[in-house]
C-alpha cells in the first residue's frame, strides 16, 4: 500500500458585494471573500492538500484564475474534479484534517454542515473531514478582519 500526505493553505480578502462561502456552505456576513472564483478559501487549501499529495502540482494549475471558465465558479465543483484527479491516479482519501483561520465570523455553528458538504462532495463520511475555527488573536491581517486564511492536510493511499 502506497500512503502520502499532503497540506495545503490558502488566503483571501474580504471584499463588498460578495457572498462568504466556506467550506462550500454560505455564511451569513456583511462581507464575502474576493477572488476569481466563490473564493472558497477552506476548500482551496483542501485541494491544494489533495493535488499535493497525489503530486498533481497545485489549484492554479487546473484551475487558472485567468480562466473565464472559473470566473465566480463554486469550489465544491473544484474540489469534485480534485476528486476525480485522485482516483484518476488510483487514490483513495483516508481522512483531511483542516483549521479556518477567521476573526469574524465565528465559524462554529457551521462546521458541522461544512464537514458534511465536503464528505458528501468527495465520498466520504463526515467523521473523515475534520473542520476546525481559530482566530489569531487580533494579530495580523486575519486578526484585523482583513480576510481569512485556511490550513488543510490530507492522507492519501493507493492499494
Amino acid at each position: 500500500m502506497k500512503i502520502r500526505t499532503g497540506i495545503g493553505y490558502d488566503v483571501h480578502q474580504f471584499g463588498p458585494d460578495r457572498e462568504l462561502w466556506i467550506g462550500g456552505v454560505k455564511i451569513p456576513y456583511e462581507l464575502g471573500l474576493v477572488g476569481h472564483s466563490d473564493a472558497d478559501v477552506l476548500i482551496h487549501a483542501i485541494c491544494d492538500a489533495m493535488l499535493g499529495a497525489a503530486h498533481l502540482k497545485d489549484i492554479g494549475t487546473h484551475f487558472p484564475d485567468n480562466d473565464p471558465m472559473y470566473t465566480n465558479i463554486d469550489s465544491k465543483i473544484l474540489l469534485k474534479k480534485c476528486g476525480e484527479l485522485l482516483a484518476d491516479k488510483g487514490f483513495h482519501i483516508s481522512n483531511i484534517d483542516s483549521i479556518v483561520c477567521a476573526q469574524a465570523p465565528k465559524m462554529k455553528p457551521y462546521i458541522d454542515n461544512m464537514q458534511q458538504t465536503m464528505a458528501t462532495v468527495l465520498g466520504l463520511e463526515a467523521e473523515d473531514v475534520s473542520v476546525k475555527a481559530t482566530t489569531t488573536e487580533h494579530l495580523g491581517f486575519v486578526g484585523r478582519k482583513e480576510g481569512i486564511a485556511a490550513y488543510a492536510s490530507v492522507l492519501i493511499y493507493k492499494d
